[in-house]
């Protein structure tokens, strides 16, 4: 069942986004979270590279003292969303507007998320569950078992644990992580935690006008690669599900800000992790991806799946031969309450 955010904001949300700013400053000493040489904690303008984003806090300049700490403006204007280049479920619908607003540069990191739980006590759907969806490399014998055998559901794999208890430190929250994306946290989770800074989850609509960062070209519709066909994201290089060459320098999820941004200083709009948007799912749906973890998680969960809203941007198991959805223009639908070990998110404030 999904949780009412709502209902139950009272027991954990301060009163207001400026206490739980605060709250955050104590949180952050408290986690022991580490910072880069010299003490200093970058924003998101000195990342860019793997040497940058290995030294990363994973905790903006500024955080815990302003609302805007890792944050971008973007100015509001029109644009056409969608392609005719992807899937039938991209298909433009017609121009739109948006208003300007600010944006993450990053994905919402492990030590942001961290800060969060530390300040409020916040207990996420998967340790709620006791169980998320974790990616693997599967077998011959698996392959040939079952659809998908490369999504599990694990007991006990959560934000703190992303493979599970028995793959954990015995802290039981590895610090080395705090500068990679959150994941297995649901769009309810996520809600949580923009509130609590005042924040929302961004619209599909204002997510893809920032990513797409005032471009229309064909190119946002090709792998990211530069013209040497170097990797420039975090995405799947190989045959998926089997083999990844990671040419990109990371197997798995990377740390945020590993690549050069968008012409906004947005980092891992594409791939790296999927991430949520504050959308329920509409419209036409291309089957594929990366497989359906819902089927995955219906022998495990005995009640009736939540709705589904939209994910964007892709992932690292997005391939040149599966998902293929490392992409603005690209969308996808989740159960909204469905923990994933491939799904995170960022957040917007917007003006006024």
């Amino acid at each position: 069942m999904v949780v009412n955010v709502l209902r139950n904001r009272g027991r954990w949300r301060m009163p207001l986004a400026v206490a739980g700013l605060a709250f955050a400053v104590g949180a952050i000493a408290s986690l022991g979270v580490h910072a880069v040489p010299g003490g200093a904690m970058p924003d998101g303008a000195t990342l860019g590279s793997v040497q940058r984003c290995a030294a990363y806090s994973g905790l903006p300049a500024g955080w815990g003292k302003s609302r805007t700490a890792g944050m971008a403006r973007v100015t509001g204007g029109e644009f056409v969303p969608g392609t005719t280049l992807g899937y039938p479920d991209e298909r433009p619908a017609g121009k739109t507007r948006v208003g300007s607003f600010w944006i993450d540069r990053t994905e919402v990191t492990v030590a942001q998320f961290a800060a969060f739980v530390q300040a409020t006590g916040y207990v996420t759907e998967a340790e709620r569950q006791g169980a998320a969806v974790v990616f693997h490399k599967p077998t011959d014998a698996e392959l040939g078992q079952r659809p998908y055998a490369w999504w599990t559901m694990v007991t006990g794999a959560n934000w703190r644990h992303p493979e599970g208890p028995a793959a954990a430190n015995s802290h039981g929250y590895d610090h080395r992580r705090d500068n990679q994306p959150v994941t297995l946290v649901t769009q309810a989770d996520a809600r949580a935690y923009a509130n609590w800074l005042g924040h929302d989850l961004p619209t599909e609509d204002e997510w893809e006008f920032a990513a797409k960062a005032g471009r229309s070209d064909a190119g946002l519709e090709t792998a990211p690669q530069t013209a040497e066909g170097t990797p420039t994201a975090n995405y799947w290089q190989g045959v998926f599900p089997v083999l990844n060459t990671s040419r990109d320098g990371f197997a798995g999820l990377a740390p945020v800000g590993c690549y050069t941004a968008n012409a906004l200083g947005l980092f891992d709009m594409i791939a790296n992790a999927w991430e949520w948007t504050g959308d329920a799912y509409t419209g036409p749906r291309q089957s594929h991806a990366n497989g359906d973890t819902a089927v995955v998680a219906a022998a495990s969960r005995s009640r009736k799946p939540a709705a589904t809203s939209v994910i964007k941007g892709g992932s690292f198991l997005c391939a040149p031969d599966f998902c293929v959805r490392y992409r603005a223009s690209a969308r996808e639908s989740a159960e909204s309450d469905l923990p994933t070990s491939h799904i995170g998110f960022r957040t917007v404030l917007r003006d006024g």
